[in-house]
């Protein structure tokens, strides 16, 4: 067998998400089935592997890597090969850069086009791409956006499933997330930054964690504590403000002292 039938008998018989098994797909479509797909699988080494890896990205490479690693482990458990060609490859390191995000006053001040209220409905609700591509008036009731399928058919998880107030802005969305992204492109941003924008919205009107966990979607809260720990250089300084004035009710802050010599 080579590995190219191989890759699409091992994906077929895997528990995991088609979306999973798409980009899985895509990876090996694109940066080992040329090279390798033809190749028997029991005459695959590691080094044929790791030379192939070895021209990718970070993030492209731990993808592709995952990929590998899922269709072996398969093949193993099977009997069809006694051990992987790949043990002993390591794990790319993948540093994410922070999501940038608006505020909503900043938010107020700008314009986005004909998908200005798209945007808005986003930046005020949290929806995933996915759920909101197929949301439609239907789905808004009695004052709350009631979110319980996406584009893949069922939402994310069971934590998805929920209801958040409606604050406006709803229109139809486009098929694809690329029209959108042309204008929050000018504003160094994308489509998963509105979702950081809600995040950041509620945590500064004081809603709590668990909360805006529930109002997210998200199965654990430390999920929503990564997003809520994310702050502006103005925070810092109102931060300043806020412990100056209370702490001016019980003693006045005077400037330090210096000891130096010579500087009486």
């Amino acid at each position: 067998m080579d590995l190219h039938h191989l890759s699409q008998l091992m994906l077929m018989q895997m528990s995991i998400r088609d979306r999973t098994s798409d980009n899985y797909q895509g990876a090996l479509n694109r940066y080992v089935l040329p090279y390798l797909g033809k190749r028997s699988i029991k005459r695959l080494d590691r080094y044929e592997f790791a030379k192939v890896l070895s021209t990718l990205p970070p993030q492209s490479r731990y993808q592709t890597l995952m990929a590998l690693r899922s269709i072996f482990r398969s093949a193993v458990d099977q009997g069809l090969i006694k051990e992987s060609p790949i043990e002993g490859i390591k794990t790319p390191k993948i540093r994410v850069a922070p999501t940038r995000f608006m505020t909503w006053d900043y938010m107020k001040e700008h314009n986005f086009g004909p998908y200005d209220s798209q945007i808005r409905f986003l930046a005020l609700h949290g929806l995933r791409w996915g759920e909101a591509v197929v949301l439609t008036e239907s789905d808004i009731k009695d004052g709350m956006v009631v979110i319980n399928k996406s584009v893949h058919g069922l939402t994310k998880s069971i934590t998805s499933n929920r209801s958040v107030p409606y604050l406006g802005y709803f229109k139809p969305f486009p098929k694809s997330r690329h029209a959108l992204n042309r204008y929050l492109d000018k504003h160094e941003v994308n489509i998963h930054s509105l979702r950081k924008t809600y995040a950041y919205i509620l945590k500064r009107n004081g809603i709590h964690v668990t909360t805006a966990q529930k109002l997210m979607g998200h199965a654990s809260p430390m999920v929503t504590m990564r997003i809520y720990t994310a702050v502006l250089s103005e925070e810092i300084v109102e931060a300043g403000d806020i412990l100056k004035n209370k702490l001016s009710l019980d003693f006045a802050i005077k400037p330090p002292v210096s000891n130096s010599p010579g500087l009486n």
